[in-house]
């Protein structure tokens, strides 16, 4: 008799097996949304999908009678551009501490201990100071971004530094490397696929950050307008914009999945090598 634990869904029934889950909670919104607005026609909690794409229409499609911008597409460049600012520092920084950290011992026992608890500090804590330090501006924003997740990139290069086999270091010090050479032509080209997966694992709390900074202090993005609408418990509005940060967080992180797998093809080879292993 075949265990349960060693059967594989072939690609069809992995495809709908996938799928299902969506499909069910579907079909759970559509029937408590009837159920509400049947009840009571005014109800704003669960709208119908034609309220909620009247909403998004009027967000994405309709100018503001206030400033003529497209706010949903103004909203999401605003966003972008200060997610994208926060993990580019991040990755830089992230990277620069983790490679050293990992690579040379005396810059390990300096920076480890200070890496370690800087980690354990929550960002959203320091949120006020930032303002504080910084403004109320889009640096404050940015710093929370790079501040919240620069921790986690540099301990887990940090980590996959040191996993580099020792022999490949003492193999290019025989053929006469130096520190900066072994850093920058054996090291850096095997982290730097391991970089890119520590960003897409950090992309999330990127997120979690970027709507926290933009609820507090903004005029502006997909967290501002969020925390705005709900004053008015438009759930048209809400539910779209929260589905679009889905929708872009899945794409940025197929994006990078596809970036590295153009720029590093030797990694993907090597990790599903690893796994047969």
């Amino acid at each position: 008799m075949k265990r349960l634990i060693n059967w594989q869904p072939n690609k069809p029934l992995g495809i709908f097996l996938g799928l299902l889950p969506f499909a069910l909670l579907l079909v759970i919104y559509l029937v408590s949304s009837d159920l509400r607005l049947e009840a009571n026609p005014n109800d704003k909690l669960l709208p119908s999908f034609a309220q909620i794409s009247d909403g998004f229409s009027r967000m994405a499609f309709e100018p503001s009678r206030r400033t003529g911008d497209y706010v949903f597409w103004q909203d999401t460049a605003s966003s972008l551009t200060r997610l994208a600012l926060g993990v580019a520092i991040a990755a830089t920084i992230g990277l620069m501490i983790g490679l050293l950290a990992g690579s040379l011992p005396l810059f390990s026992s300096w920076l480890s201990p200070l890496l370690t608890v800087v980690s354990l500090i929550p960002p959203l804590a320091i949120l006020p100071i930032l303002f504080i330090v910084f403004g109320l501006g889009e640096l404050s924003k940015v710093m929370l971004i790079a501040i919240g997740i620069t921790p986690f990139i540099a301990r887990d290069i940090l980590r996959r530094t040191q996993e580099v086999p020792s022999e490949q270091l003492v193999k290019a010090q025989t053929l006469g490397a130096n520190t900066s050479q072994i850093l920058i032509r054996v090291l850096l080209p095997q982290i730097m696929p391991k970089l890119i997966d520590a960003v897409r694992l950090s992309l999330g709390a990127g997120w979690l950050f970027l709507i926290a900074a933009e609820a507090v202090a903004a005029t502006d993005g997909l967290g501002y307008r969020i925390f705005l609408v709900r004053r008015y418990m438009a759930m048209d509005v809400i539910l779209p914009y929260v589905a679009w940060i889905t929708l872009l967080a899945f794409l940025i992180d197929l994006s990078l999945r596809q970036m590295s797998q153009l720029l590093f093809p030797w990694h993907d080879l090597n990790s599903k090598q690893g796994g047969k292993s």
